[in-house]
């Protein structure tokens, strides 16, 4: 990627004293040893309202509402630009990008309905060139999921499937609640079983849980497992030093108590009826592998989203931090996806190392913590230069696994030289 600017005009910089600011754009091009990568995770919003009112979400109930101002969902345009944009950005990069992914997201994605979504989907195959794979997901709380055209058109563009759910009845419906403050359970469960019928049964990719502490942990690790999905995602809430998470306290490490009794059950299982997704990827950079997701290890920031007015902004999660974070001030009709190479966000977040605070670089867990999430950082008028909120949490959690499992691969090694 070359003749990248320094500075875009498109681009907001509301809050140049927080880091990270256009200076450390300059400061990181001026390095000829760096250049920016590809991006190969493509969010995308198909629709900006959602049929339920789950009282943690980052779209609805946090410091960002440019929701508001938006469209209601994706106009079959905005899709068509968006494709091109797609088609531009892996032509130029076919070399590095053997495989992209694009995400439809919301809101409640599925809103888009069946021929909107069968639209998207289409022109987001079309655009890979021959040679680079494309896989294409959706997040639901698949309430919507048992209408049977929904389920064909899925199924026909082989949409692998996220479904958000917190446990069982009490714990989901804790929080995940319709605007009237009834549960949404018994029709999220509908739209599962629906899903899990032989015939779609294997797009069913992924359960995503919010962990609530009030919840018992290991009731809703058994809840989740039980739904047969390949992996299972435990999320943190969100929050940060300026407006904590739901259930932190400065002094406590409550997440890591009900995450580590779950790792406990989980690993003790053969065989484990499912992946997750935190625990595989601390252990596998405990072993000197590789994280697959955000939040451990340090990575490499390679996700842009795409909003329903076609504009460009960073990970959703941003939203919890203050008005216009996710914001680059790009958009698909003016801008192709390379221009947001310079933007401070990503730069950030693609330069290592370099892009931890002090404290993270001297810690012992950091190359497997990264930092944790990017959102969980900010801190007013400092910006994303600190340790994770759950910084307490996360090396706890890190370390119990890490010990447990180094412990059993020293056993493993006696073992087979006796």
């Amino acid at each position: 990627m070359v003749g990248i600017p320094m500075a875009d005009p498109g681009f907001v910089e509301e809050r140049p004293q927080e880091w990270p600011t256009p200076a450390l754009v300059a400061e990181v091009l001026a390095d000829r040893t760096w250049a920016p990568m590809p991006f190969t995770e493509f969010i995308v919003k198909t629709h900006g309202r959602c049929n339920i009112a789950c009282d943690y979400c980052y779209m609805y109930e946090m410091a960002d509402q440019s929701w508001r101002s938006k469209p209601m969902a994706l106009s079959r345009a905005a899709v068509d630009q968006v494709a091109r944009r797609l088609a531009d950005h892996l032509a130029a990069h076919a070399a590095e990008l053997p495989e992209v992914i694009v995400k439809l997201h919301g809101g409640e994605a599925l809103l888009a309905g069946a021929e909107e979504i069968d639209y998207a989907a289409a022109a987001f195959r079309a655009a890979a060139p021959e040679g680079t794979a494309m896989r294409l997901s959706l997040t639901t709380n698949a309430i919507l999921l048992d209408d049977e055209r929904m389920l064909e058109t899925l199924l026909r563009h082989d949409v692998q499937i996220a479904v958000s759910l917190d446990g069982g009845r009490e714990a989901n419906d804790r929080h995940r609640k319709y605007a009237n403050g009834k549960g949404s359970y018994d029709k999220v469960m509908r739209g599962v079983r629906a899903l899990q019928q032989p015939r779609y049964a294997h797009l069913l990719q992924l359960v995503l849980c919010y962990v609530d502490v009030a919840n018992d942990p290991l009731e809703v690790y058994r809840e989740l497992a039980s739904i047969g999905a390949p992996a299972v995602e435990f999320s943190l809430p969100l929050g940060n030093w300026s407006e904590p998470p739901p259930g932190w306290t400065a002094d406590g490490t409550a997440f890591a108590d009900w995450l580590i009794p779950v790792f406990d059950h989980w690993y003790g299982t053969v065989p484990v009826p499912t992946t997750v997704r935190l625990f595989d990827d601390i252990m596998a950079l405990v072993l000197g592998g590789h994280s697959t997701t955000e939040g451990t290890g340090i990575g490499t920031f390679r996700t842009l989203t795409v909003d329903t007015d076609g504009s460009v902004e960073l990970v959703d999660t941003l939203r919890s931090s203050f008005e216009g974070a996710p914001q680059t001030g790009l958009d698909v009709f003016r801008h192709d996806f390379d221009a947001a190479a310079s933007h401070p966000g990503v730069v950030a977040r693609q330069i290592g190392v370099r892009g931890l605070s002090e404290t993270c670089r001297s810690c012992e867990v950091m190359e497997i913590c990264g930092g944790g999430q990017y959102a969980h950082r900010y801190r007013e008028g400092t910006g994303f230069l600190n340790p994770s909120v759950f910084c307490a949490d996360l090396t706890k959690l890190i370390v119990h696994i890490r010990d447990r499992v180094l412990a059993d691969v020293e056993a493993l090694a006696a073992t087979q030289q006796g």
